[in-house]
């Protein structure tokens, strides 16, 4: 299933819940023992709130562990990963503001799916 609105990448799937002038909201679903690319974004910072499952978030070069609860700033510029580090799906809403949210303003540094 794949629409505007959804997107089932190799590392599991996200989900767009609202947009607007200067956001965009996003449900994104980590599977077990997976994970983002290492990448960075120019025209765009990102907030991360864990729902639900463990994980460890690469912000240039430093390892943070979130659990459920828990929040990161992402700002843009930033190099950045997620990675799920738990047994069950790691759930998180990402929170984008800038001026710009298209995939490709995406720059991959590292990424474990032959991407970068």
């Amino acid at each position: 299933m794949s629409s505007p609105n959804y997107e089932k990448k190799p590392w599991g799937e996200y989900r767009v819940l609202e947009q607007g002038a200067g956001f965009k909201l996003k449900r994104i679903d980590v599977l077990p023992g997976k994970r983002l690319s290492y990448q960075r974004h120019e025209r765009r910072n990102e907030h991360w709130m864990v729902i639900h499952g463990r994980a460890r978030v690469t912000l240039d070069g430093r390892d943070i562990e979130l659990g459920p609860g828990q929040a990161l700033d992402v700002p843009a510029g930033a190099a950045h990963r997620v990675e799920c580090i738990s047994s069950e799906t790691l759930v998180f809403i990402e929170v984008q503001t800038g001026t710009y949210f298209g995939e490709d303003d995406i720059q991959r540094l590292e990424d474990d799916f032959g991407r970068a």
